[in-house]
């Protein structure tokens, strides 16, 4: 498990393949504009970043799909962690069409071909 600010889509298939074969799961820091990749648990990243100073209001959920890098179904948003009624999101999605957007142009700036 690391924080990354940039990672490469080879690191991410090679994670991937090592843990569940397909997809990495992470979590984003929408304020601080990073994000924790390789984990077994979305939770476990989330401590990381609120141990980091991040405010879990901040924090979001994903999976990424690195064969799918580059398509909209490259970033998956389902976590347990998501699901925030005082925060108005009731799923394991994101429900906010805004920040959706927003953590796809955060990963975006991250992860690089």
């Amino acid at each position: 498990m690391k924080q990354v600010d940039r990672i490469g889509i080879d690191e991410l298939e090679e994670m991937a393949e090592n843990m569940y074969g397909e997809l990495v799961k992470a979590v984003v820091d929408v304020e601080k504009r990073t994000m924790v990749v390789d984990a077994g648990l979305h939770v476990d990243e989330e401590q990381l970043l609120l141990e980091s100073g991040s405010r879990q209001s901040d924090l979001w959920g994903i999976n990424l799909y690195p064969d799918s890098f580059g398509d909209e179904d490259f970033v998956e948003f389902d976590s347990m962690i998501n699901i925030r009624p005082a925060q108005g999101n009731r799923s394991r999605s994101v429900e906010d069409e805004s920040t959706r957007n927003l953590i796809v142009e955060i990963v975006e700036e991250i992860v690089h071909g």
